[in-house]
């Protein structure tokens, strides 16, 4: 079988594991099967025993497919073909009338929680409270998982004045370059993103109305390196497919590496679970790593502003629903509290993106509706990624800590 058998332990509409149910007589763990394939996709080696459990996997769920492929189930419909033709509407086909609905109708089936039996989400991922409060809006005396309010903590979202006299420097550093890295008037500050779907699909938008604003500068260029599956672990290997590909890109962009003095980084791992602190844990370690490789990739880095997920509420698998979205925000915070201001780059926020769904939060008039996400509850749609993309304009065009190097 092809990458589509090695798709299937990503979600049939979104990129979770949801269609790999394990057979009972195949004692196969399909999520670490899964993350063995995207170890390998992001440019690990495998060791021979990761390699055999792949396969052995593949093996196994190829015998399912063959066994139910071509057969509606018990909810009627045939899976294979409802994603078949998922991936030809995705790739842009105009699908015949009678395969539109068929596809239309696999996907309510699928939204009021067909086809889900097994692999849905990791065995130990927590459901969310009833109600979740913005960490912008959290005062000194909040408690979430004995964690206090704010952005930089403390019940405040301005950084301390260390940090703030760092920032300070740092933004004082970032000039134009020119394609060696040494200061030239004519030269170019590069501006690049680092993270996964979510990320690329906000920042092309971004990059797209930030082109066309008139506070921008043109001695700015803008280049999305962020990529659809390359979640921080997938970055971790320093010379990894995600790397590859934003070399590729910053090449493409007609700038290079030497240029490249500020990253936005959007913290996310693809099926998290078990406590904060196990999430956490393991998504500040690979964000650290991420951070050491950009420092080595692009000798110029200057600050990197951190960014954690947009509301989940919706989120209709296991790939990163909350409360696990909601604390990313906790392990961009810790990540700037233990960094050394001394190290480049210095790390800060971006602007927070998380709001309460349709309650939003007191910082602004940011609110996440139906709408605003694609069918998986996930992925954000034209209008939510517009919402993101109008966030971080605001934040890089009129914040102290970023409009010198962005606008005029």
């Amino acid at each position: 079988m092809k990458t589509t058998l090695l798709l299937a332990f990503v979600a049939l509409f979104a990129g979770a594991s949801n269609l790999c149910s394990q057979p009972a007589d195949a004692p196969v763990d399909f999520d670490k099967a899964r993350q063995l394939f995207e170890k390998r996709k992001g440019g690990a080696i495998l060791t021979p025993e990761e390699t055999a459990y792949m396969e052995k996997a593949k093996a196994v769920h190829e015998a399912q497919m063959h066994k139910e492929g071509g057969r509606p189930g018990a909810d009627g419909i045939d899976w294979q073909k409802a994603q078949d033709l998922y991936q030809r509407e995705k790739g842009g086909e105009k699908l015949s009338e009678a395969d539109q609905k068929y596809l239309d109708h696999a996907k309510e089936v699928r939204q009021r929680g067909g086809h889900r039996s097994g692999g849905g989400a990791p065995a130990n991922q927590r459901r969310a409270p009833e109600s979740l409060k913005p960490l912008s809006d959290m005062t000194a005396e909040d408690q979430y998982e004995g964690e206090d309010g704010g952005l930089y903590g403390k019940g405040s979202n301005e950084p301390p004045e260390a940090l703030k006299k760092s920032a300070e420097a740092a933004l004082a550093q970032i000039k134009p370059l020119d394609a060696g890295g040494n200061p030239a008037d004519g030269g170019k500050i590069v501006f690049v993103s680092i993270s996964m779907s979510n990320a690329t699909m906000e920042f092309s938008t971004f990059k797209r109305i930030a082109d066309a604003d008139a506070r921008k500068s043109g001695k700015l260029t803008i280049v999305d390196c962020a990529q659809g599956g390359q979640a921080m672990a997938q970055w971790v290997p320093e010379d990894g497919r995600p790397w590859q590909e934003a070399m590729k890109r910053i090449g493409q962009a007609g700038v290079t590496p030497q240029q490249v003095q500020v990253a936005w980084v959007k913290l996310a791992n693809m099926g998290p679970s078990g406590s904060m602190s196990d999430h956490l844990t393991k998504l500040e370690a690979d964000t650290a790593a991420v951070l050491k490789n950009a420092r080595n990739k692009f000798p110029n880095l200057r600050i990197a502003y951190l960014g954690s997920r947009i509301w989940a509420g919706n989120a209709r698998s296991g790939l990163n629903p909350e409360p696990y979205a909601y604390e990313s925000a906790f392990g961009v915070r810790h990540l700037i509290q233990k960094q050394s201001l001394d190290e480049a780059p210095l790390l800060l926020w971006g602007p927070y993106l998380w709001a309460e769904g349709e309650k939003g939060r007191k910082l602004d008039d940011l609110k996440y509706l139906k709408d605003d996400f694609n069918d998986d509850g996930v992925h954000p749609s034209r209008s939510g990624q517009e919402k993101v993309a109008r966030q971080l304009l605001e934040f890089f065009a009129t914040s102290s800590l970023a409009k010198s190097w962005f606008a005029k």
